[in-house]
């Protein structure tokens, strides 16, 4: 009774770190909603009414996500009738986000006990998901990362559930949660790949028993997947339509402006590097390939059944995400908890020779290094968004009425007093071109400030220079010198105020330069921006043949 009690204080120890990381600073943005696509759900949830009309006309993500926000609100609205309206909405999608990680973080332990049946594994296994960095970023959002990384894992637990006990109730789990992993985004249709290889290695035992199950999978699948996602099948042409825009993104880096940062990818190397540096950090990300590849290489060898299902998503996962033509950090999100598995076996097999004391050791001291920068991260959500505070700048030291230059496709500022001033948009993404040129110079003739809200448009735009390599239209040669002069401040303008949030170490003012991450690991909650005064006379930009 005493071991058992001591094991639930260990476990619900985890889960209040877990939870202490997801939820502290969940307000990041002082309620200014500076997350874009997080901002778009809540506009589309908003709009959607039950009785009237419930198509969200927005299939980029699934349903599912929505009609839980709009529900959620809609019983919040019971005690609190503001809870339910844009200015609410988004502080109930940040809790549904961290409570679906918090869900994910029980999941991996479940898991890990069917893997192992050593406890301690599994506690670590919680605990290092638990300090990941990117899983504790994107709760902080609500998009459909944590939902559908849950969803995903949910369905994996079913499957090495039915592996081992091939039951219908089984069957039934692995169809419904797979419906909800599609519903909520239709990428996690890859789980086909994990369940059909488990259901082949069970054809051989029992070929009836397998085929009805497959049938009910199947059925549960569809089914559940029409209930989440009613107007997928209603709705089906604009369904179809948004998906091949999609598709077209994952093929294509010069679809839309914002993915233009993606020019040049190289595919894979792109996100384990991001995964390593940033996303993972590098101590547990080490443990965590090379405990990949040994965990690969052991159920190849042993033909380990359990483990096929859990690899074939990963590997098979990894080889189409990795090799999309765009590679924002989120889209890696659910292999976080298969590496985190991985690196906690690679441990335990790193171990077995050694005593209970000296393995508790390693274990205190490799979680210790982990955790540093988890705490690093961290750092961000101590201090005001820096967007928050380049309004509060702004609002002291521009006077009203002056005009202020912004870049177009990145959130404005100031942010709730852009009224007190004249703000003209700076169309930086668009073609150089003779015309281009002559309306920005006119525009930056008559400005007073130019502010850049992020690194959006000037880390990619200063890159794409080599104009035999880039198609038509897309090379920014002159652009780039736009920059470089406003940079080096022989444009006319001086740079009066720089507004940053680095990772730092803890106790130490030493920072973390990120701005070599994936561009949505800065952009939303911690972007540099920067303010230029106009204090000489302008010098135009010449467009660049």
């Amino acid at each position: 009774m005493k071991k058992r009690l001591s094991s639930i204080c260990i476990f619900l120890a985890i889960l209040g770190i877990a939870a202490y990381f997801r939820f502290v600073g969940s307000n990041w943005d002082q309620g200014h909603q500076l997350h874009p696509d997080e901002r778009f759900i809540v506009m589309t949830v908003e709009k959607l009414d039950f009785q009237k009309d419930m198509n969200p006309h927005f299939f980029a993500y699934g349903s599912l996500p929505l009609y839980l926000l709009k529900g959620i609100g809609a019983l919040a609205g019971m005690i609190n009738p503001h809870a339910d309206s844009y200015d609410n909405l988004y502080k109930i999608g940040r809790i549904l986000s961290g409570l679906f990680d918090l869900a994910t973080t029980v999941i991996l332990y479940v898991i890990m006990r069917n893997l192992t049946k050593k406890k301690y594994i599994a506690w670590l296994a919680m605990l290092w998901y638990a300090v990941s960095v990117l899983p504790i970023q994107l709760s902080h959002f609500y998009a459909v990362d944590t939902v559908l990384t849950f969803f995903i894992t949910l369905t994996l637990l079913f499957l090495l559930h039915y592996d081992k006990h091939p039951r219908t109730r089984n069957a039934l789990g692995i169809g419904i949660a797979c419906g909800l992993a599609t519903a909520t985004k239709v990428s996690a249709a890859v789980l086909c790949i994990p369940i059909g290889l488990t259901f082949l290695i069970h054809l051989k035992q029992d070929w009836k028993r397998t085929l009805t199950h497959a049938g009910y999978i199947l059925i549960a699948a569809i089914y559940t997947f029409f209930l989440c996602e009613p107007f997928a099948f209603f709705d089906f042409n604009t369904f179809i339509q948004q998906l091949r825009a999609q598709q077209a993104m994952t093929k294509d880096a010069f679809t839309f402006p914002y993915t233009l940062q993606y020019v040049g990818k190289i595919p894979y190397l792109y996100e384990l590097k991001n995964i390593l540096l940033w996303g993972q950090g590098i101590p547990l990300s080490i443990l965590s390939f090379i405990g990949t590849l040994y965990i690969t290489r052991k159920t190849i060898k042993e033909k380990n059944t359990s483990l096929y299902a859990l690899l074939a998503f990963f590997w098979v996962y990894c080889a189409i995400v990795g090799k999309f033509a765009i590679g924002f950090m989120r889209y890696m999100l659910p292999v976080y908890p298969i590496l985190t598995m991985f690196a906690a076996l690679l441990i335990q097999k790193c171990t077995q020779t050694l005593s209970k004391k000296k393995s508790l050791w390693i274990y205190g001291i490799f979680t210790g290094i982990i955790t540093l920068w988890t705490c690093t991260f961290m750092a961000i959500y101590s201090v005001p968004n820096t967007r928050v505070t380049a309004t509060e700048w702004i609002k002291k030291n521009i006077q009203s009425n002056a005009t202020i230059a912004t870049e177009h496709w990145d959130d404005g500022l100031p942010l709730d007093i852009a009224y007190l001033y004249t703000i003209v948009e700076l169309p930086l993404y668009d073609p150089d071109t003779k015309q281009k040129w002559a309306r920005i110079n006119q525009t930056l003739e008559n400005t007073d400030y130019i502010i850049i809200a992020s690194n959006r448009l000037y880390v990619p735009l200063m890159n794409m220079t080599k104009c035999e390599q880039l198609p038509e239209g897309r090379c920014y040669t002159t652009t780039a010198n736009y920059y470089t002069r406003l940079f080096q401040g022989t444009l006319g303008f001086t740079r009066v105020a720089t507004f940053e949030a680095y990772p730092t170490i803890p106790f130490t003012n030493i920072h973390i330069p990120d701005g070599s991450a994936d561009e949505s690991f800065t952009v939303y909650d911690h972007p540099k921006v920067m303010i230029f005064k106009k204090t000489g006379m302008f010098q135009p930009i010449q467009l660049e043949e």
